[in-house]
């Protein structure tokens, strides 16, 4: 039988909860050390629980990115991108200080919040080296 989890947050509130204070955690399986994202109650392929939240380094190399075309009234062109972590994970977001086309795979980037949408989001720029 299934295990029911109740009077918990689940961990993208958890996730979601971290940004709103200013901090970038993902998770970690406190046995192997791994990090992994995105936010999830065990740790993908064992399903081991003993998990905790750490802060990551925030630095990170473009793996792979895409210039999404908009007409300029709908908010126009923008980049999505798939950022490998330092810390071992990939994370897809945007990568700012650039046109949306310019974002070259390999490039090193430092992430950082951004809070003015509707909920915090992990942002990447550029870094200047």
């Amino acid at each position: 039988m299934p295990e029911i989890l109740t009077n918990q947050v689940g961990p993208e509130k958890q996730f979601y909860d971290f940004l709103s204070d200013g901090k970038i955690k993902i998770q970690r399986n406190k046995n192997t050390g791994e990090f992994f994202f995105h936010p999830r109650v065990a740790f993908p392929g064992t399903g081991e629980r003993e998990l905790e939240w750490v802060e990551i380094s925030g630095k990170g190399i473009v793996h792979s990115s895409s210039c999404n075309r908009r007409l300029p009234k709908k908010g126009g062109d923008f980049n999505l991108s798939i950022v490998k972590l330092e810390e071992g994970p990939c994370m897809m977001s945007s990568v700012l200080g650039a046109e949306p086309d310019q974002v070259k795979i390999g490039t090193k980037v430092n992430a950082r919040i951004d809070k003015t949408g509707e909920k915090p989001r992990v942002v990447f720029d550029i870094a200047k080296d």
